[in-house]
């Protein structure tokens, strides 16, 4: 169960376009939280990986040579 206060312009929005589709306003809400909660949790850990940066970093060669052993274990 979950429970949301919206402010009253987005609460309005969401009650007008649920009246007119005939959906609830769970419905809409649950859509939005589905659509973007990848793109949220994306964002909070890339957030967090720069702010333990330790600065190492790794080239291409090595990154391409890991997945070519990887490709080949795999085959």
């Amino acid at each position: 169960m979950l429970a949301l206060r919206l402010p009253e312009d987005i609460e309005k929005r969401l009650a007008a376009l649920a009246k007119k589709t005939g959906r609830t306003k769970s419905f809409y809400a649950r859509e939005a939280i589905l659509e973007h909660i990848e793109e949220l949790e994306d964002f909070y850990l890339a957030e967090d990986r720069l702010r333990t940066d330790t600065g190492e970093r790794v080239g291409l060669e090595q990154v391409m040579a890991e997945f070519s052993d990887d490709a080949d274990k795999n085959d």
